[in-house]
């Protein structure tokens, strides 16, 4: 089994379940209420092993899945929830192989699912019109996989340069205004091809979906929220939780195909 080495990421568990994500630096000291835990006697442990601080205290050491990296790390431009990406790889159907255009790359959570998704043989290229966000989403990519991945590719611009120099399977957008590339993705995109997009208000749902019926190239069209509630399990005690992860955004998905006109 592979070992904790220094600049992995790395999840702590105290006995409460409260979790705490870390990049594993020689030399450095995890602090908090609990006491401290030297990021050297992490560094060569095993996953799921059983450490304790300076008080005594247990911590539980994992590897972060990457929805525990994405909610967890520090970030700037918001970030796509785990429930929504989950929806967005199944009906976009993300497969391996795919190229997959995506705008805008924010801090990154979603570039990483995409990335996985399409494995080796396929390719994410990532669009980000701000410098900083770029920059910070770069970061966190190496952060959870330790380099960028040979099959992503990231891009400091606008997605509609993009659109006129490939041909992509999908176009994955997190974009205030993601009717502006709509034409251009009813001309660019591959026969049989999704283009998906993600936005938070009803009005841009309407608009969005006003311009794809407008290209008459778009088959099977959808928009859809996706709703999180977990439940507590306490023995005999089973309920839902009092706070739940509610409406975050709205999925939109449109497949093109050639249509007879009416």
């Amino acid at each position: 089994m592979a070992v904790f080495k220094a600049g992995d990421p790395c999840l702590l568990f105290d006995r409460k379940g409260r979790r705490y994500l870390i990049e594993l630096i020689a030399g450095a000291q995890f602090h908090y209420h609990q006491g401290l835990l030297p990021h050297d006697e992490i560094i060569g442990a095993e996953e799921g092993s059983r450490l304790l601080t300076s008080l005594r205290r247990p911590l539980v050491v994992l590897r972060p899945r990457l929805a525990d990296y994405a909610l967890k790390m520090p970030r700037g431009a918001a970030v796509v929830y785990p429930k929504d990406v989950g929806a967005i790889l199944v009906w976009a159907d993300i497969r391996p192989g795919d190229l997959v255009l995506e705008a805008g790359t924010g801090s990154g959570a979603l570039t990483m699912a995409l990335a996985r998704a399409v494995g080796k043989s396929g390719k994410v290229v990532s669009f980000e019109l701000r410098e900083d966000h770029a920059e910070l989403a770069e970061k966190r990519i190496r952060g959870f996989f330790g380099r960028i991945p040979s099959n992503v590719e990231l891009r400091l611009g606008s997605i509609e340069e993009g659109l006129t120099e490939f041909r992509p399977d999908r176009i994955v957008l997190d974009l205030p205004e993601p009717w502006h590339c709509v034409a251009t993705a009813a001309r660019n995109l591959a026969p049989g091809g999704v283009y998906c997009c993600y936005v938070p208000t009803v009005p841009q749902v309407q608009t969005v979906r006003t311009a794809l019926d407008e290209q008459h190239v778009f088959l099977d069209t959808m928009s859809f929220e996706m709703i999180m509630r977990e439940w507590t399990i306490d023995g005999r005690s089973v309920r839902p939780n009092h706070r739940m992860v509610g409406h975050t955004g709205f999925i939109t998905i449109a497949r093109k195909c050639e249509l007879a006109d009416d």
